[in-house]
């Protein structure tokens, strides 16, 4: 295929393209030939060539930037990308066709030549282009992959050089095609997918929930009181432009680890909470506790106590209707001395006894941990559970002080705060720091874009470089089940607990993400965090179930109809 050659002259409005592309951009889709002249021409005029390389399946934001800080580096920006032949992204990659990839970015204003490389990597390209910089990003500036070596030997060796930016790409291709495949309804092509599965229907969920009964689950870390003060419509005070509110309802709920063992004790399992709790002047358990520790007990939940002389942290909402105005916390750090902590890894060893299937860590950035400690309660608590897995909230939490872990569930922001590490590909970022922490699955939540679940393959028992994290993790995308989100507030955690319980009950990661993501859309719906049931579970999966039943129906007849016109 040939659209033609960069020139100076012209009709803009001659069209060369059977589907309407405008010559101006038609001109800048060429073939080798092609290419070669133009690169000619400009080393003949001193114009420096900038060439970036890759697929290009969803140019997305990250993408643009990308190219236009590219283009910044010269006189002239080479796009190529690999043909539909040579990528090998998974089942329907590419998304997109090579001529409508080249379209594309034909019709950005920063690029000035595209081309469709038919080889597997830009090595030959590279070889006879010879670009005076070569752009790649910022997630291959310690690849050690010996195609992208052989790629920088190249360009070197021409005299050229090797730039890496960024373009603060938040998420890889990969998973925004997962994301757009979403985008009409809740129940589209990705969950139709993962619904194929015969682990993930219905009968086969259900008896993983059943799965989760009597399951003894050690939960350690902050309890929180969560607050939601409803008020009556803000005005504007008459002192100064601020905002008046009228407390008209106050409604307080567990938060924290508590949250976590009741989701568990509604499910079925047995929870034990580790959790400090206020003491009084006599060194007694204040009356704020002892009515605590007496809440959760008729839910089912053991509560042993690590007496401190902080009040139970409380976060106050402070809410018009369902909306969120204020947030208000009302939080002293906790300052655990030698002997408490050292009463804490005791208390968690003890809960877990001889063999437990499951420990849940929670540090909510409070203070109650340290890295140190948390490495050392996770190396406590490994040989006496069957999953072990960990989760942090706040940008002070100890993610990385976690180890040697089954499941670790930050968010991506989360993740990407603790790892330092914002504008990297979300794989990468996720790969070296299960390699750090020696975790075997990850679930990243992504908010509204559901979330992503993360595997280390068998091959790594051994580090291996950042340039083959590609091939040695799996994931898979789970989408948002919820279409319209009510309160975010303790959807964490609840993915947490039915995710940590379905690992311990000998369910697959996929399974465990799906039913976790099943918990986040049952909370997502509620105000304020309230424990979550199995029927709660089973009757959102039969509604989503039911919406991908109708999902497929509209499909066919879409698809009838286009074959009766």
């Amino acid at each position: 295929m040939t659209y033609g050659v960069p020139d100076d002259g012209g009709d803009e409005a001659d069209v060369t393209h059977r589907g309407g592309l405008p010559a101006a951009v038609a001109r800048k889709i060429v073939d080798l030939p092609a290419l070669l002249r133009a690169r000619a021409a400009a080393r003949a005029q001193g114009r420096r060539l900038v060439q970036c390389h890759g697929c290009f399946d969803i140019v997305h934001p990250g993408h643009i930037r990308h190219l236009r800080q590219a283009r910044a580096l010269g006189d002239l920006l080479l796009v190529s990308i690999t043909g539909d032949t040579q990528i090998s992204k998974g089942a329907g990659r590419p998304l997109i066709p090579e001529e409508l990839r080249a379209e594309n970015l034909a019709a950005l204003d920063c690029v000035d030549l595209v081309y469709i490389d038919p080889d597997p990597t830009a090595l030959g390209l590279l070889r006879e282009v010879r670009p005076d910089v070569y752009v790649k990003g910022k997630e291959y500036e310690n690849n050690k992959d010996p195609r992208f070596r052989a790629e920088r030997d190249a360009v070197e060796a021409c005299g050229g050089r090797v730039v890496f930016s960024s373009g603060d790409v938040v998420f890889s291709s990969t998973a925004l095609v997962a994301a757009l495949e979403q985008s009409a309804d809740p129940y589209h092509q990705r969950l139709a997918q993962l619904s194929r599965r015969a682990d993930l229907q219905g009968p086969a969920l259900y008896s993983s929930i059943s799965a989760m009964r009597d399951r003894r689950i050690v939960i350690v870390g902050e309890s929180i009181i969560d607050s939601y003060i409803l008020c009556n419509r803000p005005q504007v005070a008459s002192e100064s432009p601020i905002l008046t509110l009228r407390p008209l309802e106050a409604r307080q709920y567990d938060g924290g680890a508590a949250i976590v063992a009741r989701h568990a004790a509604a499910l079925g399992a047995r929870p034990t909470l580790i959790t400090p709790l206020p003491t009084d002047d006599h060194g007694r358990l204040s009356q704020q506790a002892r009515e605590f520790t007496a809440r959760l007990e008729q839910q089912g939940v053991v509560v042993r106590a690590l007496p401190v002389s902080q009040p139970l942290p409380e976060k106050q909402r402070f809410l018009v209707g369902h909306q969120k105005v204020m947030k208000l916390d009302l939080v002293e750090p906790l300052v655990l001395d030698v002997g408490q902590r050292e009463s804490l890894h005791s208390m968690a060893v003890d809960a877990a006894g001889d063999g437990c299937d499951a420990a849940i860590l929670t540090d909510f950035g409070l203070g109650m941990f340290t890295p140190v400690s948390l490495g050392r309660l996770c190396r406590g608590l490994r040989p006496r559970v069957r999953v072990l897995a960990g989760d942090v909230s706040g940008a002070s939490a100890g993610l990385r002080g976690l180890r040697d872990c089954d499941l670790v569930c930050p968010s991506e922001e989360e993740l990407r705060g603790a790892m330092q590490l914002p504008e990297e590909g979300l794989p990468l970022v996720t790969w070296r720091m299960m390699e750090e922490t020696a975790s075997r699955h990850a679930i990243i939540t992504l908010g509204a874009d559901g979330l992503i679940a993360f595997s280390r393959l068998p091959a790594l028992a051994t580090r291996a470089d950042d340039g083959a994290y590609q091939q040695r993790l799996s994931s898979e995308h789970v989408p948002a089940l919820s279409p319209i989100p009510l309160d975010p507030m303790g959807c964490g955690d609840s993915l947490l607990t039915v995710a940590t319980l379905a690992l311990s009950a000998g369910a697959n990661l996929t399974v465990a993400a799906y039913l976790g993501a099943v918990a986040a859309a049952v909370q997502v719906q509620r105000l304020g965090n309230t424990p979550i049931t199995p029927a709660d579970l089973r009757a959102t999966i039969a509604r989503v179930h039911a919406g991908r039943l109708a999902y497929l129906g509209e499909a066919a007849g879409e698809r009838r109809m286009k074959v009766s016109a």
